[in-house]
């Protein structure tokens, strides 16, 4: 069962650490006669399905290309917008392919910031005083591992639902943070962490845990 990406946030909600082990690079791809039975939505950056899933193709899930032309953004390589080409009736049979959105480095430091801010929402709604805050969420397709220490850094690891011993890999990421960043001369705290060493004890360890189902 795969690790798929790790995260290290800093007390404030930075981002100072991120590593995609295991991409989710699910494509589908799929001939459609006009009218198309599914609804589109123009994004920022993607076209997304918002309604009617069908054949593995699910709400979430973006455009990559069309009759073989790459989608960048709302627009086909040749500049012409894709929602205009897919509303043409004269265009079908139209082949689509489709899969999940990558999320560039601006989102993924936008996503840490908010879950960061939820984490901070849950300790203020919890029924009980000294509430640890969110440890894991749990849908059918991930889990979520958080893991926020004393200092208020937040190690999170998301993976496979059936992954095991996620709960060793957080406690080897805080010792790998300790010995490779925190006792590094030359690391500034609740700064990016780049440096080789430190990225290369987290494949390790990750690797361990898809292996035997531990880090440590």
């Amino acid at each position: 069962m795969p690790v798929f990406s790790v995260y290290v946030v800093n007390k404030a909600g930075g981002l100072v650490f991120q590593y995609d082990h295991q991409k989710t690079s699910i494509e589908l791809e799929k001939t459609f006669s006009y009218p198309l039975d599914l609804k589109l939505e123009p994004q920022t950056d993607y076209v997304t399905v918002v309604f009617g899933q069908q054949d593995g193709i699910k709400v979430g899930h973006v455009i990559l290309s069309v009759n073989g032309k790459a989608v960048s953004g709302r627009k086909l390589q040749d500049g012409s917008d894709v929602m205009e080409f897919i509303e043409n009736e004269k265009n079908y049979p139209l082949n689509i392919r489709f899969g999940r959105p990558k999320l560039s480095s601006n989102q993924k430091i936008m996503m840490a910031s908010m879950f960061h801010s939820l984490y901070a929402i849950s300790v203020q709604l919890s029924p009980e005083s000294g509430s640890s805050g969110i440890q894991k969420l749990e849908t059918d397709t991930f889990t979520l591992h958080c893991h926020q220490t004393v200092t208020g850094v937040k190690f999170i690891v998301i993976s496979d639902p059936k992954q095991v011993g996620v709960d060793s890999l957080l406690a080897r990421l805080y010792t790998i943070y300790s010995d490779y960043a925190l006792k590094n001369p030359f690391y500034s705290l609740e700064m990016p962490i780049r440096t080789e060493l430190f990225d290369s004890q987290v494949v390790t360890a990750i690797e361990q845990t898809e292996k035997v189902g531990s880090a440590i």
